[in-house]
């Protein structure tokens, strides 16, 4: 392959144009390659929030309308034309490889397989980083998703639940994988949070408003906890997935029906999550189907705030050891609801212990720590080294 420069040119196909948790890992992976001198051109299917930051880092950015795996593009009724789009598609990418010139693509997700596919035919090496896991769907949907992965050099996953869900239906996989915990940026600095909640519990969701997010559990156990005497409120920060406005509005009816609409504030999606977090008093992230992490109950913790997890998948080892972190069990608001009145009945001690948890998380998922993992990746799969099963993130680094 030829090279068009002195510098070596990573190739990152990303699923999306928006500033949730795996589209801020991908954020870090352009940041890490940037700053080793790579040259990084990103390909993404739509515009959005997503390219203002990838291009301050220095990447260049491609819009290039393509097919994305979804699980409903895989029923049977929709299936032919996924696949019609990505004939179409699978061009545009070949057009793009011959002028890019890759030295590497580094496929951000499980949803982009054919830019996967279409590298690996021209003999670009491929990466691609998982941070998905779908232990709870059928196990002929988990291979069907899996399946591409067989032509890709290295995986990378964000967690130990991710890599068992993986090999739970592909173990051959196991021995070109490797876990990379994310690397979570925090704030520029922690704000103490308020010395008294008697005013009221300000509690705050952040992420995705969507089923299996549980933001109605979040709603439901916000009535049980004002029911029981203990003031509070409930932000939501987040917006729906195109497709999903329906849940919006049955949370809308949910409030209604329950006399919370004084109590409940819809934020929409925030590029900058400090600045509610540093106003909330407690976070919740009440998940009801497995996460393959859990970035935005590790941003709680860095912001020196409880907060409440459910106890599932990912998200249980993202908040393995923090003492501010309460799990409870997924799809529970009369759980949620008493983690909550804790945190309140002994705000004091809660208070305390959330600050001293900040600088642990900071040290755990420290972004420098990420960045030098995925670049250690990204660089043997681009010369050709195929023992990169001995590169592992140790306990004292993760």
């Amino acid at each position: 392959m030829a090279e068009t420069s002195a510098r070596r040119t990573a190739l990152i196909a990303h699923p999306g144009a928006e500033l949730y948790g795996s589209d801020r890992v991908m954020l870090e992976t352009i940041a890490a390659l940037v700053e080793r001198e790579w040259r990084v051109v990103l390909a993404i299917p739509t515009d959005g929030p997503l390219v203002h930051e990838a291009t301050a880092l220095g990447a260049e950015v491609v819009v290039l309308p393509l097919p994305v795996v979804r699980k409903r593009a895989l029923h049977p009724a929709r299936l032919p034309g996924f696949i019609a789009r990505s004939a179409v598609g699978a061009r545009r990418v070949d057009r793009l490889l011959r002028s890019v010139q890759p030295h590497v693509l580094y496929a951000s997700t499980l949803t982009v397989p054919l830019w996967s596919a279409r590298a690996r035919s021209t003999g670009v090496p491929v990466v691609v980083h998982i941070h998905e896991s779908e232990r709870q769907a059928p196990v002929l949907l988990r291979k069907a998703l899996a399946l591409p992965l067989r032509i890709a050099d290295r995986i990378v996953v964000n967690s130990a639940f991710s890599l068992t869900s993986l090999t739970e239906v592909m173990p051959g996989l196991a021995d070109r994988s490797t876990v990379v915990y994310n690397g979570v940026p925090g704030p520029g600095n922690v704000v103490e949070p308020r010395a008294s909640v008697a005013d009221g519990l300000r509690i705050v969701y952040v992420g995705r408003i969507s089923p299996r997010k549980g933001v109605d559990v979040a709603i439901d156990a916000l009535h049980l906890l004002t029911a029981s005497g203990i003031p509070a409120s409930l932000d939501l920060v987040g917006a729906v997935f195109p497709g999903y406005e329906w849940y919006e509005e049955q949370l809308r009816e949910q409030i209604a029906r329950l006399g919370l609409q004084d109590l409940v504030t819809f934020h929409g999606f925030r590029t900058d999550v400090w600045p509610v977090l540093t106003n909330s008093d407690v976070a919740v992230v009440p998940s009801r189907l497995d996460e393959p992490f859990g970035n935005t109950a590790v941003e709680a913790v860095l912001a020196g705030r409880p907060v409440v997890v459910s106890a599932i998948g990912g998200l249980a080892e993202a908040i393995d050891g923090f003492a501010s972190a309460i799990p409870i069990p997924a799809d529970d608001p009369a759980a949620l609801a008493g983690a909550l009145e804790r945190v309140a009945r002994s705000w004091s001690a809660f208070r305390r212990t959330a600050l001293a948890m900040a600088p642990i998380a900071a040290q755990r998922y420290a972004t420098e720590t990420y960045r030098r993992r995925i670049v250690e990746h990204i660089d043997h799969v681009a010369t050709g080294t195929r023992d990169l099963h001995r590169v592992q993130l140790t306990p004292e680094e993760a």
